[in-house]
């Protein structure tokens, strides 16, 4: 298809992309590297554009998966001395990576949670009652005062049996008190007035509770509606959560990079380089864990995930010799760092992720 297309008869004098001034001997723009064909566009010419784009992709594509499984740091390494065409964009590839490995483990794990009771008949309640009372355990004491248990699973009953109106307050009310107070009353009264009614509508909840339409309010009103529904089917949000990992982790990775760019702070090497190794490590982690996950699906193990475990361990410390090109003892001791760096890290972003998720879920 190029070839027909760039003869000498269809070069124009100006780039048709970026209007730059071009010689007829100039096979391709060089200020934005289109080819220079005034040919219009014929059927086969679609379908070869296409086709030799798939495949253009392919070779981009073999080549960036066995560089990074088989050499490790040697894709980062090229990539920022710039030996870039040959590679997939580590970006692009490691969100493609990302969203296949968790389409596997959302196959695999369908996260489906047993259902738990929520109401007993009499005769349940009874048995439990009587297995409870049989149970010989001592009343706690505080500063040599006995506290009955049973007088605080029965208030703790009745906290929860509370309708809304029971708790109810007022606008003027809840203006009085400071700010996290206020809010925290009104989530259990917006709480509770859901359960007992199951509306939906902040309006016409507000409406009914005579507090103001404000967007908080309403914001505040779908939240507690929101939490009781997941209360008795977690899966939901688990779903909606796991679906999101992909582009969390995508947030998280330049977080981390910058520890590591603080980490060898004294190397010649940019925050970017770091951050570039950094996806490509995560990539590998995806690849590995991904084909782990399908293994241990089909044969009924647990080997894929131990394995490919001892496999990427082994991965990183030979990446960040590779890359960074230090000795064994300097790398060792920053890849315990860097590990350290990582969960707690992940703790921390796992936690506000999750925050983040039901608040706008």
């Amino acid at each position: 298809m190029e070839k027909e297309r760039s003869h000498l008869k269809y070069r124009g004098k100006r780039c048709l992309n970026c209007d730059h001034e071009l010689d007829r001997s100039d096979k391709y723009c060089p200020a934005c590297g289109q080819l220079n064909s005034t040919k219009k566009l014929a059927l086969d010419d679609f379908f070869n554009e296409f086709f030799a784009g798939i495949f253009a992709y392919d070779s981009r594509f073999r080549r960036t998966i066995k560089a990074l499984l088989f050499r490790p740091g040697k894709i980062s390494k090229d990539y920022i001395l710039g030996k870039r065409m040959r590679y997939a964009n580590p970006f692009r590839f490691y969100l493609s990576a990302s969203i296949i490995f968790f389409l596997i483990w959302g196959f695999v794990n369908s996260f489906e949670l047993d259902p738990v009771p929520s109401n007993l008949d009499a005769d349940e309640i009874t048995t439990a009652q009587q297995a409870t009372d049989s149970l010989d355990i001592p009343n706690p004491e505080i500063n040599g005062r006995e506290i009955k248990l049973d007088s605080l699973i029965r208030t703790q009953q009745a906290k929860e049996r509370a309708t809304y109106q029971e708790v109810y307050l007022d606008s003027v009310a809840l203006d009085s008190m400071r700010f996290f107070e206020a809010n925290s009353n009104k989530f259990n009264i917006y709480s509770k007035f859901y359960k007992q009614t199951k509306i939906l509508s902040s309006s016409q909840a507000m409406d009914s509770l005579r507090h103001p339409q404000s967007n908080f309010n309403h914001w505040l009103y779908k939240k507690a509606a929101d939490w009781n529904i997941l209360k008795s089917n977690p899966q939901l949000f688990l779903n909606y959560f796991i679906n999101k990992l992909p582009f969390i982790i995508f947030f998280y990775l330049p977080v981390f990079a910058f520890f590591i760019w603080l980490l060898y702070l004294r190397r010649a090497f940019n925050y970017m380089e770091h951050l570039i190794f950094t996806f490509h490590v995560q990539t590998t982690f995806f690849v590995l864990y991904g084909l782990a996950i399908l293994v241990d699906y089909i044969f009924n193990t647990e080997l894929g995930i131990t394995l490919a475990t001892l496999i990427f361990i082994f991965y990183l410390y030979k990446a960040m010799r590779k890359f960074y090109g230090q000795n064994r003892v300097k790398t060792i001791v920053k890849f315990m760092l860097l590990n350290i760096i990582f969960f707690t890290l992940a703790i921390i972003a796992g936690v506000v992720s999750i925050i983040a998720s039901f608040a706008l879920y």
